[in-house]
């Protein structure tokens, strides 16, 4: 049986008693995809006209309808956190109230996601259209000055960053903290999707602007505080709101000397048919590549779809789902490939005698599996816990386990001394369970001192990194 799409519709509703009962009428019959059903999650934002008794009658008579009541007026952006907290479907789409916008067009705006090509789609206002109502230059030229900008910061190429019809892939609009409450939801959006790497597609959309006589809310002010907000989010990175180890992922991407150390540790023995377990978001993967053949895998939906957003269309790699203790899609991937790269993933296995078996079976005869964990159960804290660590290995351990599954262990050293006693400091005596990006940012400036300092400090390192070959 054919699994439905459902899609959200976030309806934010603030003073709209002549239209809103219109609002909801049309989205509730606007034509969707025959396997697609919706939800539409209103929030009336403390509104102080009927619009609160319209949409209560609305409610009792309409079983697709969920309605959140605000005491107080918090704006557009909070409306939006409010109503994704709530979403049930797959994907989401921002519906003003105000009708300037025609529901009948969410399939052609949902097309892109369905097919497979897009996280996020925007409809374009300025892109062209059916039609689209003739209004004063300086809101239309005050759009087009913030697009821009925000294209400058996020090197986007958008033709219309400031619409309404905002389409995302619910996980994806989940996971993301939106701190704005009012318009400026608008612009920080933009910024995260951009930095999450999400893939944008843009659909032409018609529109049917109001006045502000009409009832415009969106003023010049709001247009300032876009640009305050388009700066600020360029600076700060705060994408996500779900997992650490998303945000930990996140940070680990952008060091660039610590990862590329990492990649060269194994280097010597990664082949060309390469098999990548836990890709995460292409951290080791960028320093890996080229190869004849490299499959990057992950479990985790939105680091998926990262890695599909950074590599669609690049030859020689493919991006799978794959589950590191599934043995039937293991069977799939039978003696393919001649090298196994497997960093910070067992440690995350319940099962990692499994893991490794499953790992073995990918192996052509002779193919080594780089294997990296962190060391020591003496160094497990907080920040182990944080990122959902089972356990640390120790070296004999880690052998044995190899060995058991019938891999024959070339080489196992120790990898990063000069982390031990911040990990410590931190996770074991602070109880911190995150590491800053100013921590972060000077360890990586700092890479090639620790690299001189690896055979000199006394201590054993911050990981193990084993190379198993798989006996012919």
């Amino acid at each position: 049986m054919t699994k439905r799409t459902k899609l959200s519709v976030l309806m934010p509703v603030y003073n709209e008693q002549y239209l809103v009962e219109q609002a909801v009428n049309e989205v509730l019959t606007a034509p969707l995809p025959d396997d697609v059903d919706r939800e539409l999650i209103i929030v009336d934002d403390g509104s102080t006209d009927d619009s609160s008794e319209i949409l209560d009658k609305l409610d009792r008579n309409n079983d697709e309808i969920v309605l959140i009541h605000q005491s107080e007026n918090s704006g557009k952006g909070a409306a939006i956190r409010r109503a994704a907290e709530v979403a049930t479907g797959d994907i989401c789409v921002i519906q003003d109230a105000d009708l300037e916008y025609d529901p009948k067009e969410y399939t052609k705006l949902m097309a892109p996601i369905l097919n497979g090509d897009a996280d996020v789609v925007y409809g374009s206002r300025f892109a062209a259209s059916e039609f689209r109502r003739v209004l004063f230059i300086w809101h239309s030229l005050g759009n087009r000055v913030l697009t821009t900008l925000s294209n400058i910061l996020t090197g986007l190429n958008l033709t219309d960053m400031e619409t309404c019809y905002k389409m995302v892939r619910t996980d994806i609009l989940k996971s993301i903290p939106i701190r704005c409450d009012r318009f400026g939801v608008e612009p920080e959006l933009t910024a995260k999707f951009a930095k999450r790497g999400c893939r944008i597609y843009e659909v032409p959309v018609s529109y049917r602007g109001r006045s502000y006589t009409e009832g415009k809310k969106i003023t010049w002010r709001d247009g300032i505080k876009a640009l305050f907000v388009m700066l600020y989010f360029w600076i700060v990175d705060d994408i996500y709101n779900e997992k650490y180890g998303h945000k930990f992922l996140a940070d680990l991407s952008s060091s660039h000397r610590f990862n590329r150390w990492m990649a060269s540790s194994i280097d010597p023995w990664v082949g060309e048919g390469v098999l990548e377990i836990g890709a995460g978001m292409g951290n080791i993967t960028r320093f890996l590549m080229p190869r004849y053949h490299y499959l990057a895998t992950e479990i985790d939906p939105m680091h998926l779809s990262y890695l599909k957003s950074i590599y669609q269309g690049k030859r020689n790699i493919k991006i799978q789902a794959l589950d590191m203790t599934d043995v039937a899609q293991f069977d799939e991937l039978h003696n393919k490939f001649d090298t196994v790269v497997c960093l910070n993933v067992l440690e995350h296995i319940e099962d990692d005698h499994l893991a490794l078996s499953n790992l073995y079976s990918a192996l052509e005869p002779d193919g080594h599996a780089c294997i990296l964990v962190p060391r020591s159960q003496g160094l497990f804290g907080t920040m182990d816990e944080a990122v959902d660590h089972f356990r640390r290995y120790e070296a004999d351990g880690l052998s044995n386990i190899l060995e058991k599954v019938g891999f024959e262990v070339e080489k196992i050293f120790t990898f990063n001394r000069i982390s031990v006693p911040g990990w410590y400091v931190n996770g074991k005596i602070f109880k911190k369970k995150t590491l800053s990006r100013v921590q972060l940012k000077i360890f990586d400036r700092f890479v090639w001192l620790w690299k001189l300092l690896e055979h000199v400090l006394p201590w054993q390192g911050l990981s193990i990194i084993a190379i198993a070959k798989k006996r012919s």
